[in-house]
């Protein structure tokens, strides 16, 4: 593998979708005429036959790199083709972190929600991608060899079924008519897309025929087959082809079981039935005609089961909102308050409410009946309503068919769906109005929509692979000892979101929907370990031999008597002790159980925030009840690189406007504040604190002007460097940057700080002299002369000091020189010690008393200052000083 120094610099790079087709590598080759001077990264494809004529023809003619070949940061231009979704461009994610990317799309796919945003976007409904690339290239003139213009004609083939799919538009034939004027070879197309099948291929083809089944989904013939295998089955694609075309079967789904993923290729030669966004629903892409997915963690009955689901919901639905939303709709204006809605709710039994803008029916937000009930009991009933509705929500046309609405409610979560005309609301869909429809037919919720099935992945795979041997062993005996006592047992919180995130975490929390202090009790029993349970909160750790510490929890409800309080705590299940949780990202949930391990519980979303980057709260009052959740955000949105989400970001304003800060206790918010200047990058988090207002809220001493940015930035460099050392002492990180965060307020004001974060009397005297001793060194330092003043001056200067404050001054200290050699003290002097102790001193006819301790400080200076290196050296100048200070002190006394 080449190494960082050996990669090419690519500032602009062409790539396409994973598991990329000939329509997918044509256009690829095609943009590169369009940015010559760009660098094609190929992302690997399952389909032996494009495999193969990548490997012997197209590498060897074109400008193909492996990404690994690259320097990712010298991208400046992306250009991706045949997909615009972020999921299906792995291959290039540390790509687009890149600042200022710039990103050119071309596809010929449907819209999606996780769409890449772009300087252009270049998307047409033709029958594929390489047909809109061929025309911009005939548009401006250029032209084409022979093996560019077969290869793009390859595409074009491939993706129209040589011409014969319902997608192939008068473009595509123009498209191709144009490539072969310039030199396009149809017999080399022809060969390639029509090669005979193996002796094993036809065995797989005969399968399928054998399991194809035709089913009447209304009124519309779909046939669905299947295969099974243990290995990977080249060119499954070309199977299904020619199934179709043997059979003269218009819609095909073909499941391929193939080691442990199902393998999905749909083909659609009927306009009623598109496949593509069928095979979306099951996490793969496509368009129309032609789609494909792939499953993992599935069997073929579950897929196949999913399939029939999404069949009745897409297939020629009959049903759409008109026909089941509610009208007119019950509203509040939104300038109403918490106390209005409730009111209102209550008088109409409704779980939620629209929120519209005064004098008109245009929908600004949603809020719950459960929400409003919170703000009241928070006595925040007189507080607006735009303060904690759900602003970001979505919305249906009365025209909208069944599958949309199953989408939003079922997946999205979101219980009330608004039906808008020309921007006006017009009446409501909820939750219960879907399931009262379907209640009678089951068959047409699709499965992979339902909240069950979107909890229950499982990621038993990722666990094995990013856990060590240790961890996997206490999750299995947790799991064997919950099977025992009759009780589910989840590994939960940040745990399992960095499993996910691929990030080392190994403080394991556990919940038990059971009697968590019973079972820690037994746990501990099982492993050697002991306990400490904490009855109040239904909680307890159970400490091991090697350090482990494994904390266990009643699965719990927590609810908060007033803004800011102490959490009280009931029991729950599950998904009410997840709800407590502060963010979605945090509320995941690991089943550890025989029979269920693995299976990843997600009840509020996280999985998508996860992929999304977000940091979103579980309800509107999150802040309310506890504000040092704010601070957590900040520190997982710098940690992750993640992005807090809108509405939760209005709700961390909204907590600011309401002065909650001064109603949290000093201690939590010192807590808190040490836990973000634990973090990898805490001046991140304290700018963005700044950013937001919270360093005044904490107290306005606290706000951070130019200068302590200056400090605390200077602060970060020589902590990062200091911890490379591996030295002694460890740095205690919260010391050093409340110096930074303090700099600069006068000693009588220090204590309004020192009290609001709640110091101990003790940490308040600490930090106080810490204070006075950096500013006493300071003042000696001034007088320092580089190459005139001895090192062993600036050991008596630092010496006494903690290793916070000489941090600190190093970070201060404007000239190179002081700061050059107080990281030679830290690195060196700190650690000098003479060879001649006071048994020497005796030893060599030096009575007792006073004078050793001026001997031996003054061996040390002569040591630093390199004058007495070696023990000899230091005795003889220890009997030299006897006799001065002898003489001195007979001097003094007058003798």
């Amino acid at each position: 593998m080449k190494n960082k120094q050996e990669r090419i610099q690519a500032p602009t790079v062409i790539t396409a979708h994973a598991n990329a087709d000939f329509d997918a590598l044509g256009a690829m080759v095609a943009a590169s005429k369009l940015y010559p001077e760009a660098v094609l990264i190929f992302p690997g494809s399952q389909e032996s036959s494009l495999r193969n004529f990548f490997i012997e023809s197209t590498t060897y003619l074109f400008n193909f790199k492996a990404f690994k070949d690259i320097e990712p940061e010298s991208v400046k231009l992306l250009v991706v083709v045949d997909t615009r979704q972020r999921s299906r461009i792995p291959h290039v994610r540390p790509v687009l972190d890149n600042e200022g990317l710039r990103i050119h799309l071309y596809d010929h796919h449907p819209d999606s929600d996780e769409d890449l945003p772009a300087e252009k976007t270049v998307v047409r409904d033709w029958g594929s991608t390489t047909t809109i690339i061929v025309h911009e290239i005939k548009e401006r003139g250029l032209t084409l060899n022979t093996e560019e213009a077969t290869l793009l004609g390859i595409g074009i083939y491939e993706d129209t079924g040589s011409f014969g799919f319902n997608t192939t538009t008068p473009q595509d034939f123009e498209a191709a008519g144009w490539l072969k004027s310039q030199g396009m070879d149809i017999e080399v197309i022809t060969d390639l897309l029509s090669h005979e099948l193996s002796a094993e291929q036809v065995t797989y083809l005969g399968e399928l025929f054998k399991n194809a089944k035709t089913y009447d989904i209304h009124g519309v013939d779909v046939v669905i087959t299947e295969m099974s295998t243990d290995k990977f089955v080249p060119d499954f694609a070309l199977l299904v082809h020619k199934l179709m075309d043997m059979e003269k079967i218009k819609v095909v789904f073909a499941l391929g079981r193939m080691a442990d993923r199902i393998h999905l290729v749909a083909r659609s030669r009927n306009p009623d039935v598109n496949v593509g966004r069928i095979c979306a629903s099951l996490g793969g892409g496509g368009h129309d005609a032609a789609a494909s997915a792939t499953v993992k963690d599935r069997t073929l009955a579950e897929v196949r089961d999913d399939l029939f689901a999404l069949f009745y919901s897409q297939i020629n639905p009959q049903i759409v909102v008109d026909s089941l939303m509610s009208r007119p709709p019950v509203v509040i204006e939104g300038d109403k308050t918490m106390a209005d809605a409730v009111e209102l709710m209550t008088r109409y039994g409704l779980k939620d409410v629209p929120v519209v803008e005064k004098d008109s029916m245009r929908c600004v937000g949603i809020i719950g009946h459960k929400i409003a009930d919170k703000a009241i009991s928070h006595h925040l009933g007189d507080v607006g309503l735009s303060e904690y509705m759900t602003r970001t929500f979505e919305t249906v046309e009365a025209k909208t068919d069944l599958y949309r609405v199953m989408e939003i409610i079922l997946s999205n979560r979101q219980r009330m769906l608004p039906v808008v005309e020309n921007g006006e609301l017009v009446g409501v869909i909820t939750r219960t109005d879907l399931m009262n429809m379907l209640i009678e037919e089951p068959a047409r919720i699709p499965d992979s929509l339902m909240p069950d099935h979107r909890r229950e992945r499982n990621i038993a795979s990722q666990v094995r692979n990013r856990l060590p041997q240790r961890m996997l062993d206490l999750l299995r005996e947790a799991g064997e000892l919950g099977s025992e006592m009759g009780w589910e047992v989840y590994a939960v919180g940040g745990f399992v979101r960095d499993i996910l995130l691929g990030r080392p975490n190994f403080d394991l929390d556990l919940v038990v929907e059971g009697d968590g202090i019973t079972f820690a009790k037994r746990f501990a029993a099982r492993l050697g370990g002991r306990v400490k349970a904490h009855s109040k909160f239904k909680t307890a750790v159970v400490i091991l031999d090697d350090g482990q510490r494994v904390d266990v929890a009643t699965a719990r409800l927590e609810y908060y008597e007033y803004p800011a309080a102490l959490p009280t705590v009931e029991l729950s299940s599950i998904k009410m002790d997840l709800y407590r949780r502060d963010f979605t990202v945090n509320a995941l949930a690991l089943r550890i159980n025989p029979g269920r391990y693995g299976q990843l519980v997600d009840f509020f979303g996280a999985e998508r925030d996860i992929r999304n980057r977000t940091i979103r709260v579980l309800h509107s009052l999150s802040f309310v009840e506890d504000p040092t959740r704010i601070l957590r955000a900040i520190r997982f949105e710098r940690r992750f690189d993640f992005q807090i989400g809108g509405q939760t970001m209005r709700l961390i304003k909204n907590a600011l406007n309401l002065k909650l800060f001064s109603k949290l206790s000093g201690t939590r918010v010192m807590h808190e504040l040490q836990l973000i200047m634990n973090e990898e990058d805490p001046l991140a988090c304290l700018l963005r604190m700044q950013e937001l207002g919270i360093m005044e809220a904490i107290h306005p001493l606290l706000s951070l002007d130019k200068e302590r940015i200056q400090i605390l930035t200077e602060l970060v460099k020589v902590h990062n460097w200091y911890k490379l050392l591996y030295l002694d002492p460890a740095v205690v990180p919260w010391k050093l940057y409340i110096l930074g965060m303090t700099a600069g307020i006068k000693r009588d004001e220090i204590s309004k700080v020192t009290s609001r974060l709640h110091f101990t009397q003790r940490e308040e005297r600490d930090f106080l002299q810490l204070r006075d001793m950096i500013g006493e060194a300071l003042m000696k330092l001034m007088g320092w002369k580089e190459g005139r003043s001895r090192l062993s001056r600036l050991y008596k200067i630092l010496h006494p000091i903690p290793v916070e404050g000489i941090l600190f001054l190093m970070a201060r200290s404007r000239k190179e020189y002081i700061r050059r050699n107080i990281s030679q003290y830290l690195a060196r002097l700190q650690y000098i010690e003479i060879e001649v102790n006071g048994k020497d001193l005796k030893n060599i006819g030096i009575e007792p008393g006073p004078i050793y301790t001026i001997i031996l400080d003054r061996l040390m200076t002569a040591k630093i200052d390199g004058r007495a290196e070696t023990r000899h050296e230091q005795l003889n100048l220890a009997k030299k000083l006897n006799k001065e200070l002898s003489v001195n002190l007979r001097d003094e006394n007058g003798d």
